[in-house]
């Protein structure tokens, strides 16, 4: 047996240092069955006392507590073999006491007494074992509070306030937030509120927290008028919660925020995210109950919002049947607010029968009651798609159009939706059109056989309409005229093509049309353009406009296909201004132009396109091929340097791409970084955290999620979650260095370095950039990457005196020289100046950064050169040469004129250097002209 009891010691030191999650459980359970095997009851309960934590952590009630039940049976046995304490840091038994009697509270298949018996017995071994009465005193709290009966909770939280704190207390951050929900639940905004504080403030965490008591702070915040505290407090809440199904009733506090503050669409697709967590837990009743009210309310809102008839994604899953009951199609908001409504009111009344209050009442009627509160704290993850403007045709000829508008502008999927409708016309020509646009797109989705079987429909609707020449020609070419791209079919296009004479004009337009077509494909434009100019001729003739646009736009792509940008500009600007153009074909050909103008820079003319676009296809209907314009334009707007048009568009992309069952992953990290250029760190985090997730488990390549990590490290950075990016942008380096990026994977450590060095962690940060100044050299040809990680050490070790630093700051200095990037051979001059001066190398460092400021005012960076000169005035004053500081902080006020913070500092500092000197008349004079 020695060799499985070493695979179980191996397997226990992973756990202990496995993060909580599926990876970690898998590990327990594994570990458990193995000391089962092995028959070691020692082994087994090492196991279960972690398995008890891992499945309280994952929300596995029912595991949590078979796997406390087994160990206490056991300890209480045999304590000297099995220990209430295994000494490797985690929860030992009497903690874990105080998960079972909230465990049975959360569930009305538990009775009262059950209960009451778990807190006897826990008081019991308590006392038995000498230990302190803070943590059973927690848990009557807790059972009191959750039972409802209010006046009991308060006398308990009073005496627990008085009572000594010992090891099996919660701790500083349990604690506060349990006390500051207690507080919420009962009006005391104000005190809940500054428990919290307390809490963030101090830097206490545990594993729900801060994430459950940010959350329980978002109704008090609102109440207070404190919207910009409540929404950063609801971003960072939710983006640390949303990825753990135990978190469900810190989810559910966060969808009600989302609801009562104008976000009804965020509302909804949180919503959407997580109600499959009903099913996660199925002991976790009382959380069932919070999620199921928060749902209600939530989309109340939506429906309030004129949304109501909006399908709520993943509410018809076989799981959730049992708490909204059988229904036919997708649920609408509506129907599944007041389903859920009656869910949770079914589910309180079990509670209450049980506990013999009302307490879970209270908790409805609180929740019904937000209906009259409403709070304005704008976040811009998510949107409504707006209604189509026109109403859906009434009758088989509107479906008609409908479809050929569609199948002009090239939206295959929604021509395909309209055509059953629209083959509903009476008119054999009709039905012959709509018959070829159906097969055309069969033949562009590699639907071939199927093309095959339709053909002979479309050749009676030929001979219907009394256009037997076209029906003897197709039944001749087979599939040939709609796209077929075989050498047999080219060969009989060719052929048909040669003897064309005597055909009719709009036959001989159809057989050029369709060969100008496989030549485009081909790459082959000038025949392509050849074989258009026959059929525009030859749908003249026979007076079909929608061909000859048709033939128009192929013409366009043929001289777009050659890179001849003007030319087509020139043909587009003309076809747009004709006044016979359908919709579809002009949504297409502003489709076209805003991708040439983007392409050609001139991205605010392309991105007023797209709009155009985005507003034509919405008239239209043809919702796939419309999320696509919104992110044309979304990303048009973008290069434009025009974020905040940039989000609204991806917004609404991203809704579409959902609703159309679609991956929005690529869209929503574009919608992620858009927000982050606005400012939106916060939403951008909580996104990018978001594609992340969705990345991995795609198992998208290392690259892809690495940059995916480096954009979600800058928006933690950028949003001041300082240690969550620093652990993004080691994930990151780790990711590139997978993928073999070296630049990519060195920039990422020096990202994170520099965070380390903002806090003063000198030594880990050095060591991060030695490594990344190692990798970086195996990219030679990434110079910007470089240059930055080698700049970055020397500065880390000039900051320190290391005479180390200056062999890299000649290295940066060279190939600044070498590639003319004035800019950097400036900043690396200002670096050395300050390296010399730790060093006390007084002259060489002033010289240094006053050599740095005229190469940044040569450039016209006026902000930077009053900076170097600024240090440079400094390590004078410090000197004791204040005279010769002076003239220099006289140029640094002067660069500074554009940049207050920058002016008002050298301001002061002169002055005092005119005091050291005793002219106290000119620092006098200093400091008005600055107060002025």
């Amino acid at each position: 047996m020695a060799r499985p009891k070493k695979r179980f010691q191996q397997l226990i030191e992973e756990i202990d240092r496995t993060p909580w999650g599926p990876a970690e459980q898998a590990l327990v359970a594994e570990a458990v069955a193995l000391a089962v095997e092995v028959g070691d009851e020692r082994l087994e309960y090492e196991a279960r006392m972690r398995q008890t934590a891992s499945a309280n952590m994952g929300g596995a009630t029912d595991v949590m507590l078979n796997s406390f039940a087994w160990c206490l049976a056991h300890h209480d046995a045999d304590p000297q073999r099995f220990p209430a304490d295994l000494e490797n840091g985690g929860a030992d038994l009497m903690w874990q006491f105080k998960w079972m009697a909230s465990s049975l509270r959360s569930s009305p298949a538990f009775s009262q007494e059950q209960i009451a018996a778990v807190l006897d017995d826990m008081e019991a071994h308590y006392r038995a074992a000498g230990l302190g009465l803070s943590g059973v005193l927690t848990a009557r709290f807790e059972d009191a509070w959750d039972a409802g009966r209010m006046d009991d909770a308060e006398a308990l939280r009073v005496q627990l306030e008085a009572t000594p704190r010992d090891d099996h207390s919660h701790c500083d951050a349990c604690g506060r937030s349990q006390v500051a929900g207690f507080y919420a639940d009962t009006d005391r905004d104000d005190e809940a509120i500054q428990l919290v504080e307390e809490m963030i403030e101090g830097g206490f965490s545990c594993g729900e927290e801060p994430e459950h008591a940010l959350s329980r702070a978002l109704l008090p915040y609102l109440r207070a008028g404190r919207p910009a505290e409540a929404k950063t407090a609801h971003l960072r809440s939710y983006r640390l919660a949303k990825d753990n199904p135990d978190n469900l009733r810190i989810v559910a506090n966060n969808i009600v925020f989302a609801a009562i503050t104008g976000n009804e669409a965020r509302a909804l697709a949180m919503v959407e995210k997580h109600i499959a967590w009903l099913a996660h837990d199925g002991l976790n009743v009382d959380a069932h109950f919070a999620a199921l009210a928060a749902l209600a309310v939530a989309l109340d809102r939506v429906t309030a919002a004129g949304h109501g008839e909006t399908p709520v994604r993943g509410a018809d899953a076989p799981s959730l049947v049992p708490f909204f009951g059988e229904h036919d199609g997708p649920w609408s908001a509506t129907d599944l607010a007041a389903a859920a409504w009656s869910a949770a009111e079914r589910i309180g009344a079990a509670f209450d029968e049980r506990d013999g209050t009302r307490g879970h009442a209270r908790s409805l009627d609180r929740m019904r009651a937000l209906a009259t509160e409403q709070y304005d704290v704008p976040i811009r993850s998510d949107a409504f798609v707006a209604p189509t403007p026109s109403a859906a045709p009434v009758d088989a000829d509107g479906w008609f159009e409908r479809a050929m508008q569609l199948a002009q502008f090239g939206a295959e999927h929604e021509t395909l939706d309209a055509l059953p409708r629209a083959l509903e016309v009476e008119e054999p020509d009709k039905r012959a059109q709509l018959l070829s646009m159906r097969l055309g797109i069969l033949i562009a989705l590699d639907r071939a056989e199927e093309a095959l079987q339709l053909l002979p429909e479309r050749i009676a609707a030929l001979r219907a309409a009394g256009r037997e020449v076209q029906a003897a020609l197709e039944e001749r070419l087979e599939l040939a005229t709609f796209g077929l791209n075989t050498p047999e079919t080219t060969a009989a296009l060719e052929e048909a093509i040669s003897d064309a004479a005597s055909l009719p004009a709009w036959s001989r337009g159809d057989l050029a049309i369709s060969r100008a077509a496989l030549h485009l494909q081909a790459g082959e434009a000038d025949a392509a353009l050849d074989l258009a100019e026959i059929a525009a001729r030859s749908f003249a003739e026979a007076e079909d406009v929608r061909l000859s646009n048709t033939t128009t736009l192929l013409a366009i792509s043929a001289v777009l296909s050659k890179g001849d940008l003007e030319p087509a500009i020139t043909l587009l600007d003309g076809f747009l201004a004709q006044e016979d153009l359908s919709t579809g074909h002009r949504a297409q050909a502003l489709q076209i132009r805003a991708r040439v103008r983007g392409g050609t820079d001139n991205y605010v003319e392309g991105a007023t396109d797209a709009d155009e676009v985005c507003r034509l296809l919405a008239e239209l209907g043809a919702t796939r091929a419309l999320g696509d314009a919104h992110l044309l334009a979304g990303a048009l707007w973008e290069d434009a340097e025009e974020p905040e048009k940039a989000v609204s568009r991806y917004r609404l992309a991203s809704r579409l791409a959902g609703e159309a069952g679609g991956d929005s992953t690529g869209v929503d990290f574009r919608l992620a970084r858009a927000m982050l250029r606005v400012g939106d760190a916060e939403e951008a985090a909580e996104l990018f955290g978001d594609v992340l997730q969705r990345e991995e488990i795609a198992e998208v390549a290392a690259g892809s999620r690495a940059m995916t990590a480096s954009m979600l490290a800058r928006a933690l950075g950028a949003a001041g979650e300082f240690g969550q990016a620093v652990g993004a942008h080691g994930y990151a380096s780790e990711l590139f260095g997978q993928a073999e990026e070296h630049a990519d994977q060195a920039m990422s450590m020096t990202e994170q370095a520099k965070i380390l060095a903002r806090f003063d962690e000198q030594e880990d940060a050095i060591g991060l950039l030695e490594a990344a100044a190692e990798i970086v050299r195996r990219a030679p040809d990434a110079v910007g990457a470089l240059t930055e990680v080698l700049h970055s050490l020397g500065q880390a070790y000039g900051g320190r005196g290391d005479e180390r630093a200056f062999a890299l700051f000649d290295e940066v200095a060279a190939l600044a020289q070498q590639h003319e990037a004035e800019w950097l051979l400036a900043d690396v001059t200002d670096s050395r100046g300050r390296a010399l001066a730790e060093l006390g190398r007084i002259d060489e460092a002033v010289a240094a950064a006053l050599t740095a400021a005229d190469g940044f005012a040569a450039l016209g960076d006026l902000g930077s050169a009053g900076s170097s000169e600024l240090f440079a005035g400094r390590v004078l004053a410090g000197n004791d040469r204040s005279a010769d500081a002076v003239p220099v902080y006289r140029s640094a006020i002067e660069h500074a004129a554009g940049h207050p913070p920058l002016l008002q500092v050298a301001a002061l500092e002169l002055g005092n250097v005119f005091e050291s000197l005793g002219r106290h008349g000119e620092a006098a004079e200093i400091r008005s002209h600055l107060e002025s």
